[in-house]
């Protein structure tokens, strides 16, 4: 067990942890333990039932969060050409080809997200091994390898996250700021839920929500009722 702090300690006597939080009151705690000098993220945990060894259970997505997630985000664009332009007047950060491949083999990650055109990815694979476990390598399937670059890049910059299962069958995602206030915090929160929840693998059976937690960055995690999530998202409609 890693030792905490007594901050964290006395934080950690706030929560009953034999305890499953309706989803309004879960957002509520875990406003109440942020208690750095900092605006700290809140992130979700979710458990999944999935086995992502299967091809059949890999789990990923992205979604658009209504709030975005407080984080201004950079995006690097691989392209070349008409797009150059498009990446630019959508507000990429930094737009390029071989001039960028070099300096991030070089040892450059200065950016959160990147994108390429389907013409760079030959070359843009050889970042494989730097890029694809930090999360960060441009795929079809969450929509980063692209001729509508422009689209992609405001949806990142106005707060779409991607996200996937990991070996163990856990997702995590940010979901805005301790600042935001409740109701923009659940609106964000349910809304990358239903996208999971949307994204259930059809040969899958059995319990696909395992559990929910969500914490501050700094804090520990409350249990949020996985019910009462499915419960909010039927309300929405």
């Amino acid at each position: 067990m890693p030792k905490h702090s007594k901050r964290y300690l006395a934080l950690l006597e706030k929560v009953d942890l034999d305890k499953a939080y309706p989803v309004d009151e879960a957002i509520r705690l875990v406003k109440e333990l942020a208690s750095a000098k900092f605006d700290e993220t809140v992130e979700a945990a979710v458990k999944l039932g999935v086995d992502p060894r299967k091809a059949d259970q890999m789990v990923r997505g992205s979604v658009i969060l209504p709030h975005g997630t407080g984080k201004q985000v950079k995006v690097l664009v691989f392209t070349r050409g008409d797009e150059e332009k498009e990446a630019l007047e959508a507000g990429a950060d930094y737009v390029g080809f071989q001039d960028l491949i070099e300096k991030i083999q070089k040892g450059w990650l200065d950016f959160d997200y990147v994108v390429a055109t389907p013409d760079t990815m030959r070359d843009v694979a050889k970042l494989g091994r730097i890029l694809g476990p930090r999360g960060l390598m441009p795929s079809p399937k969450s929509g980063t390898v692209t001729k509508d670059v422009g689209r992609v890049v405001r949806e990142l910059k106005k707060g779409r996250i991607e996200f996937r299962v990991d070996k163990t069958g856990n997702v995590h995602v940010p979901i805005g700021k301790v600042s935001f206030d409740d109701e923009k915090l659940k609106e964000n929160f349910l809304t990358f839920m239903e996208e999971l929840i949307n994204l259930r693998p059809s040969t899958f059976r059995g319990t696909y929500i395992r559990s929910v937690h969500l914490s501050p960055t700094m804090g520990p995690s409350v249990e949020v009722d996985v019910n009462s999530v499915y419960e909010e998202i039927k309300k929405r409609g």
